[in-house]
């Protein structure tokens, strides 16, 4: 049983598109944290909100 793909498109509502970006930066931070730990890399992330808020990643 194979996922099916499902397209990758601006979500309308504003708060389920809210709601996503945090998720997904929790996520990518974590996976951040992980490479660094794994392989022993510095790692450095940035990324803004739709609302131009910052919101940094820091491995040292």
């Amino acid at each position: 049983m194979v996922r099916q793909k499902i397209q990758i498109k601006k979500i309308d509502n504003l708060t389920a598109r809210q709601v996503t970006f945090s998720k997904r930066r929790r996520g990518l931070f974590k996976k951040a944290q992980e490479l660094s730990t794994l392989c022993d890399a510095e790692i450095a992330l940035i990324v803004f909100s739709a609302t131009g808020k910052l919101f940094d990643y820091s491995s040292s």
